[in-house]
């Protein structure tokens, strides 16, 4: 078996390779000046003519001489001078999570290495360190006499998953990487990598012609360098990887094996946490504020639904290694927050259309939403529709005007005036033309006689405006069934629509950052903090799925206008499912069996299904229904 020792020689040795790649390319930059010095010194000595050619040589060498210089210091300044890359995390200060420092410390005395420098959460399954001491990430420490430490960067959702001893197992060889990451030659190689990277990043960001020439030539050798390195760099890390596994061996090696099942479950239920539950939320302009908690709903859940993870709950007896944290709601609350910003694109700061949401809140203020702004979208989208019969409205009334746009977040949604189910009478009594008396049919004035007589309009227009289609569940499952065409062009209008609101959600969310660099900037000091990290990228740094196609936006859209007539009509409410995310809740149990009769309607025209469904449930789809 390989020693820790062993890794640590292959690390150095690829180390050196990188290190000599930088000597070559200082070598390269350098070549004309001693060009230049042999000329000279050959011509001061008589060794070499003055005059003729021997003159013109040293006029063109020492021209290329002064113009390598120039460039090599470009580089060289642009290198030295460049953010690299930060992960984004939260810092955790270590009066905020003493017990989490000890247990690290500790482990670090165990397996005889530096102990990280500090501790970072960040929304992701995974543990790492990450060298800070670029001076752009921070004043130095005062008093520091050798190398700092990397810092640990912590994934936030083992912290409430795991138990504090699998947490421990778990970090041992990630905190042996401090060893093999302290000698002197792996960390100049490991700087040289990262001013490469940093510098190919500041040039491909380079806006404006009197940056973008010199800097285009700066990225252009920087690539060049990163990809002379690229294979030496990648054995020196595997190196480092395999060293710090090696000595983490003796270290809580049966919990170890424990510790990375519980990875793999935390990172299933962190997947479906984030795509099924957040991301609903982030669309509406709301972030829930207690994720890395929800992990341990979604994951208990998960553990009793599948006969695998049986014995998974039971270690929630066991001391979570949240405990570790003196204020666990605050630390998770700021992971919640970054989790948006890296996954979503959202503001770094919660604001009037940012705002938290709590787990309590999220069927009401989520869920319930959701569905009527789908419904909203979908009636307005069939409003422009070109009518197929008296179902929809009367062929010789013109088509109704389009209502402003609904969006997921900014503005307060509104509703249409034809779109106002549960004040249905007052609409009918604020149109011209109409009366409806209790318990009798609709009835124009331009059918009525005596109206007619009696109207100031009766002799200007025979022709009165069309009665307000009500928003009915009825109206959309005649309209799919009955035209074989409304499906698809339902479903392209519905995409364009999701499309542009995103986009200029996009926008907005765009200039906000642009204004928070300009005003951080402007200032004199950094935009944002040292733990954010997203002060040069875009966002959403990690997007979490592909955007849905045309028939998906459909199906949804159908589904919320069912779940909002069941809400209405059957007495159901929404809900919450930690896997599936929005839940229709009826009899206080969740009816997972409504997909299957949506599809039937959406791809094959088919409602039988649907309907059967709806009248087990009890829902009446001729009643209207609340919107947004």
């Amino acid at each position: 078996m390989a020693s820790p020792e062993t890794g640590v020689l292959v690390a150095r040795a690829r180390a050196l390779a990188v290190l000599r790649v930088r000597g070559a390319a200082l070598a390269v930059a350098l070549l004309p000046a001693a060009a230049a010095v042999v000329l000279l010194v050959g011509g001061a000595t008589g060794r070499l003519g003055t005059e003729g050619g021997w003159a013109v040589a040293r006029w063109a060498v020492g021209g290329l001489t002064v113009l390598s210089l120039v460039l090599a210091a470009l580089v060289s300044v642009v290198v030295a001078r460049a953010r690299p890359a930060l992960s984004p995390s939260v810092p955790i200060a270590e009066d905020a999570a003493p017990d989490l420092y000890r247990l690290v410390r500790d482990l670090a005395d165990r397996l005889d290495v530096p102990a990280p420098s500090a501790i970072a959460l960040t929304p992701d399954c995974d543990s790492w360190l990450e060298d800070r001491t670029h001076r752009a990430h921070g004043p130095p420490r005062a008093g520091r006499r050798s190398p700092e430490a990397p810092v640990l960067v912590i994934g936030s959702p083992f912290l409430w998953w795991m138990r504090v001893a699998e947490l421990r197992a778990l970090l041992a060889p990630v905190v042996a990487g401090t060893g093999p990451s302290a000698h002197p030659d792996i960390a100049a190689a490991r700087r040289f990598i990262r001013g490469l990277d940093a510098a190919a990043g500041v040039a491909a960001r380079a806006r404006g012609p009197l940056r973008t020439l010199p800097l285009r030539f700066v990225g252009r050798v920087a690539r060049l360098l990163l990809r002379a390195a690229r294979e030496h760099a990648t054995l020196m890390e595997r190196g480092v990887a395999a060293a710090a596994s090696e000595r983490a061996q003796g270290v809580d090696y049966g919990l170890r094996i424990v510790a990375q099942e519980q990875v793999g479950l935390a990172y299933a239920g962190w997947d479906r946490l984030l795509t099924r539950v957040a991301l609903p939320a982030w669309r509406l302009g709301r972030w829930p504020s207690r994720l890395d908690a929800g992990v341990v709903s979604a994951l208990t859940e998960l553990s009793r639904r599948d006969r695998l993870a049986e014995g998974f709950a039971s270690r929630l007896g066991e001391r979570p290694a949240c405990d570790l944290l003196e204020e666990p709601g605050t630390i998770d609350r700021a992971a919640s927050l970054l989790a948006a910003r890296l996954f979503h694109g959202g503001p770094a700061e919660p604001g009037p259309d940012w705002s938290p949401v709590g787990w309590q809140q999220y069927p009401q203020e989520i869920v319930d939403r959701k569905w009527r702004l789908e419904a909203a979208r979908l009636h307005r989208v069939l409003d422009a529709l070109p009518p197929t019969g008296a179902a929809d409205a009367p062929s010789a009334a013109p088509a109704p005007a389009p209502a402003p746009p609904l969006t997921y977040a900014g503005a307060r949604a509104r509703t249409p005036a034809a779109h106002h189910p549960a004040g249905l009478p007052r609409a009918l009594d604020a149109a011209p033309g109409l009366s409806a008396a209790p318990g009798a049919p609709l009835r124009s004035h331009a059918d009525d006689p005596e109206a007619q007589a009696g109207s100031p309009l009766a002799d200007e227009s025979p022709v009165s405006p069309a009665p307000p289609v009500a928003p009915t569940l009825a109206r959309v499952i005649d309209r799919l069934a009955r035209d074989t065409d409304a499906g698809d062009l339902l479903a392209a209008r519905l995409g364009a629509e999701v499309a542009r609101e995103e986009h200029e959600a996009a926008a907005r969310q765009a200039a906000r950052d642009s204004a928070t660099r300009t005003a951080g900037s402007g200032t004199g000091g950094t935009d944002i903090a040292w733990g954010d990290g997203l002060a040069d990228g875009g966002l959403p740094l990690f997007p979490l799925q592909p955007p849905r196609t045309a028939r998906e936006l459909l199906a949804d859209h159908v589904t919320a206008m069912v779940c909002c007539a069941a809400v209405d009509t059957a007495g159901a409410a929404p809900g919450l499912d930690w896997l599936d995310g929005p839940a229709l809740l009826v009899d206080g149990a969740r009816r997972a069996d409504l997909g299957r009769p949506v599809l039937s309607l959406v791809d094959d025209g088919d409602a039988e299904p649907l309907r059967g469904w709806l009248h087990r449930v009890g829902v009446r789809p001729e009643k209207p229904v609340r919107l947004a």
